[in-house]
Parts: C-alpha cells; sequence; structure tokens
C-alpha cells in the first residue's frame, strides 16, 4: 500500500475558527496514518544499478541494497483454500484410521492424541496467521480514518467559500460524496490515467471528425441544396437532443435523490422493527403500572412521569442511517441501546418526619385515695415513607445526536426530512389534500347496532383544524407527529372513553380491539356511528391511518379523519373499497 502525503495548509486556514479543529483532525489522522506505515513489516531487495562512462564506453553494474514493505499475506480465506488439499488429505487418513481404531484400544488413544495434536497445530497456525496479518489491519484502519478527516477538512472549506451549496441536506450530502470521489481520485492518482485516456480519445475523435468534415464539404461544394438539407436537420437533431437530455438529467437527478433518500429496508422489516420497540415500550408501561404492588411499604407514591411513546419515522431514520439495511430480527441489541438511552426510570425513596395526633389519659390518685384521670392530645412524630417515581424520555432526536457520527447523522436528518419517502408506513395519516365531502342530501341509514352519536358530533366540530396541534399534545408528544390516531384517541377521551388510547395504527390500534373481540374486517354490514375505521392506503397488510364513522347510506361510508392532508376532514368511501382495512366497534 502506497504511502500519501498530507494535506498541505495556509496559515489563513489553520487562524479560521471553523477550520480549527478538522484540520487538527485531519494532522492527527495523518500522523497514525505514517505510525502504521512504518509498522510494516520491511524485507530487504537487490537492485542492479548500470553505468556507462560516456568517454570509454565501459559499463559498470553495481548492486545497491534497498528496505522496501513486505506484501500483505494472503487474507485467512485464501489461508484456507491453500491448504485446502492437505486438510483433505488428512481427513481421509483421519478416516481410514477410523473404520479400524473400534478393534483396538491402543489404536484409538494414540488417534486421538494425535487429532488433539493437530488441533492445537493449527490453533497456534491460525493465531500466527492473525498476527502477521495485524499491521496491515491497523494500516487499513488508520488510512479509512484519514481520508475521512481529509474529506471532512475539504468539506468545510467547499462550504466557507461557497455557502449556498449547504442550503439543504440532501445538497449537503451530494456536495460532501462529490468531494470525497474525487479526493480519493487525486489520492492515488487514478485520475492521471483517466486524463490520459480521456486525451487520446478527444485527439482520434477529432482527426476522424476532421476527416469527415473534409470529404462532406467537398460534397456539398458539388451539390449546393444538400447544404440546405443537412442545415434543416442539423437544427432538428440539435433541438430533439436538447430536450431528451434536458429530461434525462431531471429523471436520474429526480431518481438519485429519491433512492439516496428512501428508507432501504424491507416495510414489513420496518414495521416489526416498530412493534418490537413498542414491545419495549409497553413493558415499561406495565413495570410503572405495577410499582405499587411491587413495592408495597410505603405511605405515599409520587409520580413524574414523561409520556411512553416514540416517532416510528425517528426510529426508523436513525436504524437506517445507523446501518442502511436491516432485518428485525438482526437488530433487537441496537433497538434495547436506544430504548436505554431514550427512557430513564427511577425509583428515589424519601423519608419525611411527620406527626399525628394521639390522645392519652393519666390516672393518679389523689390523697384521700379517689382515682382521677386526665385526658390531653399530644403531636407524635413518625416516619413517613414516600417513593418517587420519574420516568423521562429523552426522544430518538436526542439519542440520535449522541450516538451517530456526523455523516450518519446527516442522512439521519434526510431520511427524518423525506419520512423515508413513505410517509404512511407507520400509521402516518392521508395526502389527501381535497376538500371535505358535503353531507347535505346524504341519507343515513340505520343498522342494529345504536353507535354513538356524540363521538361523531365531538369528531364533526373539529373539522378545518389545520396541523393537529391539540392533538398530539394532548397525547403528550411535545413535537407534532403524524396525528390521525391521536386525533381519533382525542376525540373518544371528550366523549368519556379512557380507552382505547393509541397513537399507531397497526401495533397498537387494531391489537386492542381484536384482543377485546371488537373487530370487524372491510365488509361488515352493520357498522354504527362512533366505530373506528382503518385504513390500508399501501395495500401490504398493514394499516396506516385511522378515522371516525359518521354512518353509512348503505353504498358508501361516511368518515371524520384527522391528518387528511394536515387537517380534520370529512370523506366518504364504497363500503367495499379495498383501502378499507377493517372497523374497531366502540359498543
Amino acid at each position: 500500500m502506497k504511502k500519501q502525503s498530507r494535506l498541505q495548509f495556509t496559515e489563513e486556514e489553520r487562524a479560521d475558527p471553523t477550520l480549527e479543529k478538522p484540520i487538527a483532525k485531519s494532522e492527527k489522522a495523518a500522523d497514525k496514518l505514517e505510525k502504521a506505515q512504518t509498522n510494516i513489516p520491511k524485507k530487504t531487495v537487490k537492485t542492479k544499478e548500470r553505468t556507462v562512462d560516456a568517454d570509454t564506453g565501459k559499463k559498470t553494474v553495481r548492486l545497491h541494497f534497498e528496505e522496501v514493505d513486505k506484501p500483505k499475506p494472503p487474507s485467512k480465506l485464501e489461508h484456507g483454500i491453500k491448504k485446502a488439499p492437505e486438510r483433505a488429505v488428512l481427513s481421509a487418513v483421519h478416516k481410514k484410521i477410523s473404520e479400524d481404531e473400534q478393534d483396538n484400544v491402543g489404536l484409538e488413544a494414540a488417534h486421538g492424541t494425535e487429532k488433539a495434536g493437530e488441533f492445537a497445530v493449527h490453533r497456534i497456525q491460525s493465531a500466527y496467521h492473525s498476527h502477521k496479518l495485524k499491521p496491515y489491519r491497523t494500516l487499513a484502519k488508520a488510512e479509512k480514518k484519514s481520508i475521512q478527516a481529509d474529506v471532512n477538512v475539504l468539506y468545510k472549506k467547499s462550504i466557507r467559500d461557497n455557502p449556498q451549496a449547504a442550503s439543504n441536506p440532501i445538497s449537503r450530502f451530494q456536495q460532501k460524496r462529490g468531494i470525497k470521489k474525487q479526493y480519493i481520485a487525486t489520492r492515488y492518482g487514478k485520475g492521471t490515467k483517466a486524463a490520459q485516456t480521456t486525451s487520446k480519445t478527444i485527439k482520434s475523435a477529432i482527426k476522424k471528425g476532421a476527416d469527415t468534415v473534409s470529404k462532406a464539404v467537398s460534397a456539398v461544394a458539388k451539390k449546393p441544396k444538400v447544404l440546405l438539407i443537412l442545415l434543416a436537420l442539423f437544427l432538428m437533431i440539435t433541438l430533439i437532443a436538447g430536450a431528451v437530455s434536458s429530461c434525462s438529467v431531471m429523471f436520474q437527478g429526480a431518481i438519485t435523490n429519491v433512492v439516496s433518500t428512501s428508507y432501504t429496508s424491507e416495510n414489513e422489516e420496518l414495521i416489526a422493527v416498530n412493534n418490537n420497540y413498542t414491545s419495549l415500550e409497553t413493558a415499561l408501561q406495565a413495570q410503572i403500572n405495577n410499582i405499587e404492588r411491587d413495592y408495597p411499604d410505603y405511605d405515599e407514591y409520587r409520580y413524574d412521569l414523561d409520556t411512553i411513546a416514540h416517532d416510528p419515522h425517528q426510529l426508523a431514520s436513525y436504524l437506517t442511517a445507523l446501518l442502511q439495511y436491516f432485518k428485525a430480527s438482526e437488530v433487537q441489541s441496537k433497538l434495547q441501546r436506544v430504548f436505554e438511552k431514550q427512557y430513564k426510570l427511577t425509583l428515589t425513596e424519601t423519608v419525611e418526619v411527620r406527626y399525628r395526633t394521639e390522645t392519652r389519659t393519666d390516672t393518679w390518685t389523689d390523697e384521700d385515695g379517689n382515682t382521677h384521670s386526665d385526658t390531653y392530645t399530644v403531636e407524635v412524630p413518625y416516619d413517613y415513607y414516600i417513593l418517587n417515581v420519574s420516568l423521562t424520555n429523552s426522544g430518538i432526536n436526542a439519542v440520535a445526536n449522541s450516538l451517530l457520527t456526523p455523516e450518519q447523522l446527516q442522512m439521519y436528518n434526510v431520511y427524518l426530512q423525506t419520512k423515508g419517502n413513505k410517509p404512511l408506513l407507520f400509521g402516518g395519516g392521508s395526502i389527501d389534500g381535497s376538500p371535505s365531502t358535503d353531507l347535505s342530501g346524504v341519507d343515513f341509514v340505520n343498522g342494529e347496532r345504536p353507535g354513538n352519536q356524540n363521538i361523531v358530533d365531538i369528531a364533526k366540530s373539529q373539522v378545518s383544524n389545520v396541523g393537529g396541534q391539540p392533538y398530539w399534545s394532548w397525547y403528550g408528544f411535545d413535537y407534532r407527529v403524524e396525528w390521525c390516531a391521536c386525533f381519533v384517541s382525542w376525540v373518544l377521551n371528550q366523549a368519556g372513553y379512557s380507552e382505547p388510547k393509541f397513537a399507531a395504527c397497526q401495533s397498537q390500534g387494531i391489537p386492542y380491539f381484536s384482543s377485546k373481540g371488537r373487530w370487524a374486517n372491510r365488509g361488515y354490514k352493520d357498522i354504527a356511528p362512533g366505530d373506528v375505521i382503518f385504513f390500508d392506503w399501501e395495500g401490504d397488510g398493514s394499516s396506516d391511518h385511522v378515522g371516525i364513522v359518521i354512518g353509512t347510506d348503505g353504498n358508501r361510508v361516511y368518515t371524520v379523519e384527522g391528518n387528511s392532508g394536515d387537517a380534520c376532514k370529512i370523506r366518504d368511501y364504497d363500503l367495499n373499497s379495498s383501502v378499507i382495512m377493517g372497523y374497531g366497534l366502540m359498543n
């Protein structure tokens, strides 16, 4: 691996506060790289130098000894392949011995000792091989760190000189990626060969073009009309090519932006991970609910609890920025780490000295032998035991800022801003921005279930609300979330129901109704006012939106929905519409 020179900085750059830390990190990484380079094993090679005396023509050969880096030993995979024939022979020998050893105790014992010895030798050889590779692993790691530090300096310089280039996360990411690509090409000399190749190609094209033009001029000189036809064709081709090129660039740019800002994992894996995280939160809530049962010897319990809830898109953005592609079965330890940093449950005991009033009676006998009693009250001190239960929810944003590298954090913000181009994946509402359905002239048909008109009236009174702030803040969020489920929970609470209370459709809402035996699939004939309706916009079997049923006219169902185009609106659907997943029956 060729040793590379470090970046050079001017005094002006070193004096710039915005570049001071990046430059320091770059130089520190370069020092470590140089140290790692010196630790690479060396070997001495013999070279011959031939010289010719200009006057006599006599040739002289001198030997020189130079110290050069030893080439990196083969990887463990190559090493294993190299040893494969030897191991195959040993395996065949052992197999043959094993066939006969059962009849000979001495042979069996010797064979066991032999195999144990071979195992020990193999382990020692493996350890020795790994030891030989260590300096090369250290060098590769130092080189990677050096590249990251140098690219960061160049990026900071670029932002300083061209601030408008950092107008949004996507442009910053693309700019940094371009700087890294150009830097690596320059650092390893990949640009030189490409430039030479390009130069040869251009010269060849110019020569061929000149010959073609010469022939064309001769032809046009003989037939002037041909010139007009050629000019017309040239103009048409130029216009078409320009249009196609512009569209192609726009299309490629759009595709690149979509791909680089999308969640890379499968939808079912993203949903499964979110469900697993919700399970951790459910267990935490159960632990808090059972505090007084598990700690029974206290006089009072005082609770200071943040809301147990998370933004699913923050979790998905964090894991995508950290791992790119992942499966639910592979990230449980990562979820546990995030969970432990997001939530802090503390139990502290406080002992207060309090006083209670006690009535006491003193009995005494006078000189005449008569018995008397005096009754009075006293304040008696006693210990009053209080258990303080505190839960803090820092939010996944804070966790991401503490655990991700600057580059990962940049991508986290990009994914969060675009919601991975899957805004409805976790029950994110509807992007429909059309006006509310007009209910005038709708003839509602009543079923056998009476329903709850009070729920409907409360929901309809919220139509035209934009942003959902009263609902998600009531739920306990300090920031805007996809709030369709928060709206439904708020309406039900206003109507006097403490349950269900849910912020996610698939992982919380549907399980509640299913566990109570109050779930009905699409096509249910006896829906009633106040029922909860769940939607599956993506058609993937996972609910991503929820609303409240106003009623049905026998053919269509009419609803009130929060977060429909970021507003509360009245909607209607065919009763058999494929976007309807089912109903949570409220009575």
